[in-house]
């Protein structure tokens, strides 16, 4: 009975995190319910990637980061991400 419970709450945990992970590709969609296309799909998609990265910017010691090092990691994580 335990092994079947452990298995219950594990798969949960997996499906949750996997449909938490939408990308702002798969955001990208108008009212309307179509996906968004030319200027609106890019000023979409640039609000949506520093909207992700702000949240990430923190330092190793919880701190939000500030200055120069906040524009490099937003710099870098805007292209990566």
């Amino acid at each position: 009975m335990k092994r079947i419970f452990l298995v219950a709450i594990l798969t949960a945990f997996a499906i949750g995190s996997a449909a938490a992970q939408e990308t702002c590709e798969s955001k990208a969609v108008g009212k309307d319910g179509k996906p968004l296309a030319g200027a609106a799909k890019t000023s979409f998609m640039k609000k949506c990637m520093t909207d992700t990265c702000a949240t990430k910017a923190v330092g190793s010691d919880g701190k939000p980061l500030a200055g120069a090092a906040k524009t490099s990691f937003m710099t870098k994580c805007e292209k990566g991400a």
